[in-house]
């Protein structure tokens, strides 16, 4: 390579063959993402063994429940700002570090208000981990291929809520609960080792920070399998901003309604995940249903989010990515209308089911792809992050607004035709998102891709 010249960081990867070393890339975020998911998930399985070795009602077990999401919260907010400013690779060791080392110690607990704020600090790292494995992941990945390796990513989580289920099926009548705990927060640790050896920090953070040329080129050199002759200039182009502060450039001129409608997609999305995962076998139990058959029809509801999820990443990387989305979501919609149009009787469940998470969870992996391409390196991790962080509100709404509509005595039908009216609102604001910043490049020419 000549000396001397001037290289757009994004330029180059996006022109480079996918080296071995953004496939191991993949596989490390792959493997971090896959021990979020399991620890996400790990209460869900001890939950009815500690409410009866402690003997203590469903109610007051509640506490524990809620604690990790409202961590999720905090540690999403958190994040952003934090890997914008210190770097991707150290806030991501430090997450992972926390939900490893506090689900350990969950294990140890004795009574329910120290379980629930253990689960609020394994919360935060929870939240922590995954907008910075996105936002890693999108900074080494070639614009062609970047929402599939993104979404082959998210599979991850999936496994780790299956893995996690298988493990604690075996683990808990030889071990008891504390031995599922102790294996949920030891399989993150181990991963320590290898993020602090292979990660590599974000080279286009490292040139807007104004790091050394030569710290760039190692890193760059290291990932994308090249070599530099020492007196390169690194750049990443950015467009002109009216602030440098990671949480004012959410809301600035031409990311302030993209920002917003972000936001309203991964809502609309969580809430109707949430509700279908957490309620639907309940609702076909009360249907009519055998408990067995509810559970394995709901279980089809994750084999074809992670199914949709590679498909949707898949058709990013051919068409305009937001359309894509939004038919998902759509897509999802008639779904789940669909479903309280059949009932709970009907022999096209299974299919239904399966077609409604192909859906909306490919959907919503898809969005996590699209959302790190709307903003500039200086702010990416931040604006992914709070859209995770104010999406997780529409998780816990999604879980409360079931409850409540049962309690007000609607069916399985209404329930499940309610839901397609925030389907489609997910579709239509990210149109709204794409729209608002494709307005804003057609005023800044070199906005950041």
């Amino acid at each position: 390579m000549a000396s001397g010249k001037m290289i757009d960081i994004k330029g180059f990867i996006d022109e480079r063959p996918i080296s071995p070393y953004q496939w191991l890339l993949v596989a490390l975020c792959f493997l971090i993402v896959t021990a979020d998911g399991m620890d996400v998930a790990i209460m869900g399985f001890v939950a009815p063994s500690i409410i009866h070795d402690w003997g203590i009602s469903r109610p007051a077990f509640g506490l524990v429940m809620s604690a990790a999401p409202i961590g999720l919260v905090i540690g999403a907010l958190a994040a952003g700002p934090a890997s914008d400013r210190i770097g991707r690779k150290w806030v991501l060791i430090t997450s992972v570090s926390l939900f490893g080392i506090f689900t350990i110690a969950t294990a140890f607990t004795t009574t329910p208000m120290s379980m629930a704020a253990l689960r609020l600090l394994t919360g935060i790292g929870l939240g922590a981990a995954m907008p910075n494995t996105t936002t890693l992941l999108s900074e080494y990945a070639p614009q062609r291929k970047r929402a599939l390796m993104i979404t082959i990513m998210f599979t991850g989580f999936n496994l780790g809520s299956a893995l996690i289920g298988f493990a604690a099926g075996w683990l808990i009548p030889l071990h008891g609960w504390r031995s599922v705990l102790i294996f949920g927060g030891a399989l993150p640790l181990v991963l320590i080792p290898l993020q602090m050896w292979l990660l590599p920090e974000s080279a286009r953070l490292l040139a807007v920070r104004g790091a050394p040329a030569a710290r760039i080129g190692a890193v760059l050199g290291r990932v994308c399998g090249a070599r530099f002759q020492g007196d390169e200039v690194f750049v990443s182009s950015e467009p002109p901003l009216p602030t440098r502060k990671p949480i004012g450039v959410l809301f600035s001129q031409g990311y302030g309604l993209m920002t917003a409608a972000l936001w309203v997609t991964y809502f609309m999305g969580l809430l109707v995940i949430y509700l279908l995962t957490g309620w639907l076998p309940t609702l076909m139990k009360d249907a009519g249903l055998t408990v067995t058959s509810a559970a394995n029809v709901t279980a089809m509801f994750q084999i074809g989010g992670t199914v949709g999820a590679i498909l949707v990443g898949f058709m990013m990387d051919k068409v305009r990515p937001a359309p894509v989305i939004s038919a998902a979501y759509l897509g999802g919609g008639l779904c789940v209308l669909g479903l309280g149009w059949i009932g709970a009787m009907s022999s096209s469940l299974t299919l239904l089911v399966f077609a409604a998470g192909l859906c909306m969870s490919g959907a919503q992996t898809g969005l996590n792809a699209f959302a790190p391409s709307r903003y500039p390196t200086v702010a990416r991790a931040t604006g992914v992050s709070w859209m995770l962080g104010m999406g997780r509100f529409g998780s816990i709404f999604g879980s409360a607004i079931g409850g409540a509509l049962l309690g007000l005595g609607w069916q399985f039908g209404a329930i499940l035709a309610m839901l397609a009216v925030p389907a489609t609102l997910a579709a239509i604001s990210i149109l709204l998102a794409q729209r608002t910043k494709a307005s804003e490049a057609t005023r800044q020419p070199n906005t950041a891709h």
